[in-house]
């Protein structure tokens, strides 16, 4: 009798410690959120627990053939309203004007003074250049970053957010855009949660296999590709096998690309795309 109790009461002490795990689990995914939000084109705001990350967020040029940033939405950014609120740092792939506008982005770090900035010293510059005091103290988080093609990336640790960036030219290299100086970023949150952004990158490896090993060093969790790397077999190559990701979504999606994903070309079935502002997907962050 006394050990048919002891069974019993060591079983219910199980399953509370079972229920409890559980709980606990699901407390901490509960809290500790992890979520990509998209803008439009190549625009994305990244959040993991208390961080929280935007790529290439306000633009005006469309070039006739991309989604703009809605004004709703671009006002709520604008003033830090939720789920845009809070963001600890901006980073901007490259200086065109799908993807940056000096002007927005200066506003934006003169309204929220919390947000630190990262972009090649072409856009960089150009947030300057409109800076007429010399002690303006929003140039102290304008960071311009300079690498040259082929060299190692760049680390820089912000808080809890660790930063790498290399540069991988713009596609259509050589022949076209081969001065724009264009930054694929990796960025990891809090030492659990690793985004990627490509902004344009070329969808050639003979430039991700310059620095093998920066690929291979960290996974990450979540990748932003242009959607034009789906069109090749080098570009896939790249998504598939280089950059150790564990699940990628394309961005830069046309805006007359249909909704339906069967009514999409062929290279593009199967593959998940930032199609419509304002969606938003889960990050699995796994070892």
């Amino acid at each position: 009798m006394i050990m048919s109790m002891s069974i019993t009461n060591m079983s219910r002490c199980v399953s509370s410690l079972i229920l409890c795990c559980l709980c606990s689990a699901a407390f901490a995914d509960e809290s500790r959120p992890s979520r990509a939000h998209y803008l439009a084109n190549a625009g994305t705001v990244i959040e993991h627990g208390d961080s929280k990350i935007a790529f290439d967020p306000l633009f005006r040029n469309d070039f006739g053939t991309y989604d703009l940033v809605p004004a709703e939405i671009e006002a709520a950014f604008m003033a830090g309203t939720a789920p845009w609120d809070g963001i600890d740092a901006v980073f901007i792939s490259h200086h065109h004007e799908d993807h940056f506008d000096p002007a927005l982005i200066l506003e934006l770090l003169n309204t929220q003074k919390e947000i630190e900035l990262y972009a090649p010293e072409q856009a960089t510059d150009a947030i300057r250049a409109m800076i007429t005091d010399p002690n303006d103290s929003v140039l102290n988080r304008v960071h311009g970053l300079a690498i040259d093609y082929g060299a190692p990336s760049i680390e820089i640790e912000l808080g809890t957010i660790f930063i790498e960036a290399i540069g991988i030219p713009h596609a259509g290299w050589p022949s076209r855009h081969k001065q724009v100086d264009n930054i694929v970023f990796r960025v990891t949150l809090d030492d659990e949660a690793t985004v990627m952004h490509f902004g344009d990158a070329d969808p050639n490896d003979y430039h991700f296999a310059k620095n093998p090993d920066h690929w291979k060093k960290r996974h990450t969790h979540f990748a932003m590709p242009p959607f034009w790397f789906y069109f090749s077999d080098e570009g896939r190559q790249i998504l598939d096998d280089r950059i150790n990701a564990t699940h990628t979504i394309g961005v830069h999606v046309p805006g007359k690309m249909p909704d339906d994903p069967e009514s999409r070309p062929d290279e593009l079935q199967g593959v998940d795309l930032f199609r419509r502002q304002g969606e938003t997907r889960n990050i699995t962050v796994t070892n």
